[in-house]
C-alpha cells in the first residue's frame, strides 16, 4: 500500500511539474516570447495603399520587412521618419529621418547612418506585369519599445517610400527625392 500511495505522489508531481511554466517562460504567452510588432500600410498621396511595412523587435534590433506594388520599375529609397504621421500630400509631417544618435545620413557616410537608414527597395516587373519590389533586413540596435530611443515614443513613427534611390552617402536625405508613400508606426492590434 504504501508502494502504491508513493507512487501515487510521484505520479501527481510529475505531472504537475510537466504543466507548471519553467522560469524561463514566465511573463511570456504559451510559453513563446511576445513579439513587439507594428504593421502598417504604405499610401501614395491619393489615399490608395501601394505596400506594407512589418516592423518586429528582435533581440539584435528591429526586422523591417517591406513590400511595394504599382511603382514604376527602378530603386527607391526608403527611411524610418521621427514623426508618426503621414498628412499628404507631401507627407512632410513625418518629420526628418529617425536619427536619435545625431549621426549624418548614410552607411557609406563616415559619420552615419541614421537609426532611420534602411537599404533601397528594387521594384521590377513581376508576374502578368505587374510591378513590385521589397526589403527583409534587420536594422541593429533600433528599438520599437524599449531602450534609450524606442520608435514607440511620444510622437511615435513614420516608414516612407522616397521616389529615388538612397545614395546612402548625402547628408540629410541621400537625395532620395520627393515623398511617395507613408505609413504611421504604431504596435500591432490584435
Amino acid at each position: 500500500m504504501r508502494v502504491l500511495i508513493f507512487s501515487l505522489v510521484v505520479l501527481t508531481v510529475s505531472a504537475c511539474a510537466a504543466t507548471t511554466p519553467k522560469a524561463e517562460s514566465l511573463g511570456k504567452m504559451g510559453g513563446a516570447v511576445r513579439q513587439t510588432m507594428a504593421v502598417t500600410a504604405l499610401r501614395g498621396a491619393d489615399g490608395n495603399a501601394l505596400g506594407n511595412v512589418r516592423l518586429l523587435q528582435e533581440p539584435g534590433g528591429t526586422r523591417v520587412v517591406a513590400q511595394v506594388k504599382g511603382l514604376p520599375a527602378g530603386d527607391y529609397a526608403i527611411h524610418i521618419h521621427a514623426v508618426g504621421s503621414c498628412t499628404a500630400p507631401d507627407f512632410a509631417s513625418a518629420g526628418g529621418h529617425f536619427n536619435p544618435e545625431q549621426k549624418q545620413h548614410g552607411a557609406m557616410n563616415p559619420a552615419g547612418s541614421h537609426a532611420g537608414d534602411l537599404p533601397n527597395i528594387a521594384v521590377a516587373v513581376g508576374v502578368g506585369g505587374f510591378t513590385e519590389g521589397g526589403i527583409d533586413a534587420l536594422r541593429a540596435g533600433l528599438r520599437l519599445r524599449d531602450g534609450a530611443a524606442p520608435l514607440f515614443d511620444a510622437d511615435g513613427a513614420a516608414v516612407v517610400v522616397h521616389s529615388k534611390a538612397d545614395d546612402y552617402r548625402t547628408d540629410p536625405t541621400g537625395n532620395a527625392g520627393a515623398r511617395l508613400l507613408c505609413g504611421v508606426v504604431a504596435p500591432a492590434t490584435k
